[in-house]
């Protein structure tokens, strides 16, 4: 477990250690004026989630702006069960469950394929394919895929905002075709979604990068064939999960190996970036054990996450994944009442609704600004270890992920940690 620890010279004390007075909960910290701002904010779209039971009523407690539909009985071997004949039940009672809420950014992910549409054999040869033997393989026959992508497309009209193609596309037990025939499909998949529904996005089959190895064999191929067929998807997906023993600093570096990637395919300077599934501690690769990271780690890894894809250029990011109780895959919980929760409610609070004003990093410090109705505000991190930062001029608070608040003044120096600190400057 990592431990959050601020010690501000002027007071000498370690806040965290010691325990500070909270400044209300975290939904209510430092409320900001009702007034909306003159220039619009950055978006609650970056802040996605991915959520167990969602087609049954299951919604998260905690604040989030976009939700993918993975593990939900929503893939394509889970609904047309025999050629033309569906079960759009898991399909129908998410997107009722979500437009109950109010909430219409819907990420449908299209791919698994069904036991009937595979070719000869590839279901005995593919045991380990998930989320059942056989469905990491190409579709026999490409004419099955366009007939799917037509149904659920005609079907979800103006209802399912965008359709990514594929997930983890470079790992065979999610796919087991070529680059190019992966490619093929997500090209026939762009032109019906947009003849259907061109106010949907298409995001293209998402790569796992903690497997370097996996991810330099297969995407650069995939991006190559793209570029061959002109770019026929409006967004660019990854999963930067981290390895077992990785943290936000390895996921940049991670995201850093994807742009470089992109950027040498060619893609468009402007094509948005999506990590569409990301969690930390995950066991592996090889002997790597899961770690857990708990107390102020887990909320404040949740902030550095969605602030570090303002910082690297990522339009939004979905967590894996909102539970009722913990999951054991997952080294960072987000259930009601978890230490995850928490970051979920702060970066809702600190950065949703906001201007970014852009980041810098001095000597190993991070610091972030913001500002929103008048109210500035800079959030500050260590890469690794504990840096000493001075408190900026105008300082006068300073709160921790899970709301613990002490007042700051200006020139104090504070110790940073791998767990951020949003301080409130007087504008």
């Amino acid at each position: 477990m990592v431990r959050s620890k601020l010690v501000i010279a002027a007071a000498s004390l370690s806040v965290f250690a010691l325990g500070l007075s909270a400044c209300g909960s975290s939904q209510s910290e430092a409320p900001a004026s009702p007034a909306a701002p003159s220039v619009p904010g950055i978006p609650a779209s970056l802040v996605g989630m991915q959520v167990e039971g969602v087609e049954v009523e299951a919604w998260p407690s905690a604040p989030f702006g976009a939700l993918r539909l993975w593990d939900n009985g929503t893939a394509w071997s889970q609904i047309e069960l025999a050629k033309g004949e569906f079960k759009w039940d898991n399909l129908e009672g998410a997107l009722a469950n979500a437009e109950s809420k109010g909430l219409t950014d819907i990420l449908m992910v299209l791919g698994t394929t069904p036991e009937w549409a595979v070719k000869k054999g590839e279901v005995k040869k593919g045991q380990d394919h998930y989320p059942q033997p056989g469905a990491a393989s190409a579709p026999a026959n490409l004419q099955d895929w366009d007939d799917w992508v037509t149904a659920v497309v005609t079907r979800y009209k103006g209802r399912i905002s965008s359709y990514e193609i594929w997930n983890e596309a470079n790992l065979k037990n999610f796919y087991d075709g070529t680059p190019e025939e992966l490619a093929e499909m997500t090209a026939r998949a762009y032109k019906i979604i947009k003849a259907t529904d061109p106010e949907a996005l298409v995001v293209s089959a998402s790569p796992a990068l903690r497997l370097s190895a996996r991810f330099d064999a297969f995407y650069p191929k995939y991006l190559a064939a793209l570029a061959k067929a002109e770019w026929p998807v409006d967004v660019l997906s990854l999963h930067a999960y981290p390895s077992g023993e990785g943290n936000p600093q390895i996921r940049g570096q991670l995201i850093e190996t994807f742009k470089s990637a992109v950027a040498e395919a060619g893609a468009p300077a402007d094509i948005p970036i999506w990590d569409t599934e990301l969690n930390y501690g995950l066991a592996g690769p090889g002997d790597i054990p899961k770690t857990d990271i708990t107390g102020p780690a887990a909320a404040g890894w949740i902030v550095r996450t969605y602030i570090d894809n303002l910082r690297f250029g990522i339009e939004r990011a979905y967590w894996y994944i909102w539970t009722q109780k913990p999951y054991p895959l997952l080294g960072i919980q987000a259930y009601p009442g978890s230490d995850g929760e928490q970051g979920f409610f702060a970066i809702d609070n600190w950065v949703v609704g906001s201007q970014f004003e852009g980041c810098t990093d001095t000597s190993g410090a991070v610091t972030c600004n913001f500002s929103r109705d008048g109210q500035k505000s800079v959030v500050a991190w260590a890469e690794t270890g504990d840096v000493a930062y001075t408190a900026p001029a105008g300082s006068q608070l300073v709160c921790d992920p899970l709301a613990n608040c002490q007042e700051v003044l200006e020139g104090a120096s504070i110790t940073l940690t791998e767990v951020p600190v949003r301080i409130y400057v007087q504008a």
